[in-house]
């Protein structure tokens, strides 16, 4: 297992998980959202591709529709 932080907070994740692994596991692989992992974007063609490490930050961002 390996800590990665989601949002602020720390989560568990087995090694090798990927990033869309991650997101499905927490019902965010939808449409409307945007992720960072270390600063960086990824696209979410990549997300599959990205493997998470111990210590890797992520933001997840939902888009807000509003006037």
């Amino acid at each position: 297992m390996i800590s990665v932080q989601v949002n602020a907070e720390q989560r568990r994740v087995e090694e090798g998980t990927s990033l869309a692994a991650l997101l499905h596991e927490m019902g965010k692989d939808h449409s409307g959202i945007a992720v960072a992992m270390d600063g960086s974007v990824v696209t979410r063609s990549e997300w599959q591709n990205v493997t998470l490490r111990d210590g890797s930050r992520i933001e997840i961002m939902t888009a807000v529709q509003g006037g």
